[in-house]
């Protein structure tokens, strides 16, 4: 199986996942890359995966549909002018013939999902959309803080050889917050010297790896110590700002809550 990243707009990626005769394509927010690439390859669409409803992941789904006969799959409480099948936490889908199960996780949006492909004899595929990424989360822009710790702590759940196949490269301004916050995290050192090598010469740094993410990413470390110690040190630096009382115990969701806050500002 052959696992491709599509660069879309300024930073999107369009996954395409195939086996050199049919494929599957992952949040396809335009067209002319896919088809370029499907036609270069000669392969048949087979099925579109959507996570969640923004334009930058669905602005491509009806055309491509429309000229390739897909399926669509897509959450079950969003996306409602695509024709699709519908989808939810539990649901299993075959792709290509490989076992395809959807994990509700909202937090970016309310209904969005991902989806894990098992392929035999290799590493579990993650798409995750804009719930994880690389050293970061998406933005809370429907979902609160307990529903994003929720659905990163499932997703952390997966094995540790999991490629992890978000949508966007954000992955080295991700770095540069998470050293932030563990300026002495090692392994997010190498990780940034790594994709500054990668981005240099033009090349993604995705996908990357759950066993990664669980040395890198402070929103999937909530309970290290010097993750909480940074976070609860800028949250009480915001309330002493507004001359509100300031906390040294800060719960799990807090101190997502405040790392997602300071990421915003960053």
């Amino acid at each position: 199986m052959v696992l491709v990243p599509i660069p879309a707009f300024t930073d999107n990626y369009i996954w395409v996942w195939h086996d050199n005769t049919s494929a599957v394509v992952v949040d396809p927010g335009e067209t002319a890359g896919v088809v370029a690439y499907l036609n270069r390859h000669q392969l048949k669409l087979d099925a579109i995966l959507v996570t969640h409803h923004h334009g930058d992941h669905t602005g491509g789904v009806a055309a491509l549909q429309a000229a390739t006969g897909a399926t669509v799959y897509a959450p079950s409480t969003e996306c409602p002018d695509l024709n699709a099948v519908r989808v939810t936490q539990g649901s299993h889908i075959p792709l290509l013939g490989t076992p395809c199960q959807v994990l509700h996780v909202p937090g970016h949006t309310a209904g969005h999902v991902a989806y894990v492909l098992t392929p035999p004899a290799t590493p579990p595929v993650l798409f995750c959309g804009d719930t994880l990424f690389s050293a970061g989360c998406g933005r809370l822009f429907e979902g609160t803080p307990q529903q994003m710790l929720a659905s990163l702590q499932a997703l952390a759940q997966l094995p540790p050889d999991t490629l992890v196949c978000c949508t966007h490269e954000y992955t080295l301004g991700n770095i540069r917050f998470a050293l932030a916050v563990e300026p002495g995290n090692v392994a997010l050192q190498n990780r940034q010297a790594q994709c500054l090598a990668l981005r240099a010469a033009q090349e993604p740094t995705l996908p990357s790896t759950l066993a990664l993410e669980w040395q890198i990413n402070p929103f999937l470390r909530v309970m290290e110590p010097a993750v909480r110690a940074a976070a609860t040190t800028w949250r009480n630096s915001q309330l002493t700002q507004t001359g509100q009382l300031t906390s040294n115990e800060l719960s799990d969701v807090e101190v997502l809550a405040a790392l997602r806050e300071w990421k915003n500002q960053f």
